[in-house]
């Protein structure tokens, strides 16, 4: 490796990591939020961030709440985006949660043509973004979408084992 070769190395880590800090600043956001989400629903959060940086779309687990299968932190962000900005399509917004999502979000996360997909834990049993199937290279994904995995992954990981743990000492 030349110094020039050496010096865009250097150049390309520090983008990767501005980019990066930028999510871990949202990741930390949704981990204080699922705390409050944890006394009556998994703790799971989500929001979607526009190419402006600002918050379009916040959701949170809803399914015992309001008793709906289709109460995911996810697809309740994507409804309340698509109000925002008067339309479905995605293509310059980001989603950040803390759990991988599964796939039924992951199918609609893909129809809703989002940019860029961004988790801290794996989900091996459901998820939808290389957990159990990667929708996103998926050949019925017709657009090309940008999956980060692994932000904030261990402290994500930690308080979704202790909500579970906490749940089996209950019963």
């Amino acid at each position: 490796m030349n110094k020039r070769t050496e010096g865009l190395n250097i150049i390309e880590n520090k983008k990767i990591f501005n980019t990066h800090f930028k999510y871990i600043k949202w990741m930390e956001f949704i981990l204080r939020t699922s705390d409050r989400v944890g006394r009556e629903e998994l703790p799971i959060t989500a929001v979607i961030i526009d190419k402006n940086g600002r918050c379009i779309g916040r959701g949170r687990n809803k399914r015992e709440t309001n008793k709906d299968p289709l109460g995911h932190a996810e697809l309740i962000a994507l409804r309340q985006a698509s109000l925002i900005i008067n339309d479905w399509r995605f293509n310059d917004c980001v989603i950040i949660t803390n759990l991988e999502p599964c796939t039924m979000c992951a199918a609609a996360l893909v129809q809703a043509r989002i940019g860029k997909v961004i988790f801290g834990a794996s989900d091996k049993k459901r998820g939808g973004f290389g957990g159990s199937i990667d929708l996103s290279i998926h050949k019925s994904a017709h657009h090309k979408m940008e999956v980060i995995p692994g932000i904030l992954q261990n402290e994500c990981e930690k308080k979704i084992k202790l909500w579970f743990k906490n749940l089996r000492n209950q019963t």
